[in-house]
């Protein structure tokens, strides 16, 4: 019988994992003091904040851990009525999204035309995202309809809020915003 390299490391693998399976089935030991303890271990020492999950708008709670101010692990929290602890892939990975090496730290802008990014401060930044709503409001601003009607709103500019935040802050969002005549207003606000 004629029996290449990868069908042999296939079946010894397929074949040793069986057996460890099988090993400890059939012992019949239990793994879950084993496992609380380890979890335990990981979160011993740690400061325990509820917060909520910042990505849709349901808000799933969670428990962030802290050890010496810094982040070591954030789980769903099983007091919630909403997830019960459980959290989706994306809650999952909330800690990758606060403790990540390559999450952007500066701001960013590359000129139109450009090809690298320039680093800028972050009040040069507002400056320029200021000037450019301010210009395209002025361009687009609309007094009155044909018919006569007053609507005081310009149509070019749109205002995508978050899900992370709250109703009040929400609210003073919408009245900046209609303050300023925009009317395409979208933030997802939870009770």
């Amino acid at each position: 019988m004629d029996v290449s390299r990868r069908d042999f490391i296939r079946v010894s693998a397929s074949a040793g994992g069986a057996a460890a399976l099988a090993g400890v089935a059939g012992l019949g030991a239990d793994l879950a003091p084993t496992l609380a303890a380890a979890a335990e271990l990981r979160i011993k020492d740690a400061k325990t904040y509820p917060s909520i999950c910042p990505y849709c708008s349901v808000g799933c709670a969670t428990l962030v851990h802290t050890i010496d101010g810094k982040i070591a692990n954030i789980e769903g929290d099983p007091r919630s009525p909403h997830n019960e602890g459980t959290l989706c892939p994306k809650g999952a990975a909330i800690y990758q999204l606060h403790v990540n090496p390559n999450r952007p730290t500066q701001i960013l802008h590359r000129a139109p035309g450009a090809t690298e990014w320039e680093v800028w401060d972050l009040e040069r930044a507002m400056a320029r995202v200021a000037e450019l709503v301010k210009k395209t409001r002025d361009e687009t601003f609309i007094e009155r309809l044909e018919n006569g009607m007053r609507v005081n709103m310009t149509p070019a500019v749109f205002s995508l809020g978050g899900a992370t935040l709250d109703n009040e802050w929400n609210h003073i969002h919408q009245k900046l915003m209609r303050g300023l005549g925009i009317v395409a207003i979208e933030n997802q606000a939870r009770i």
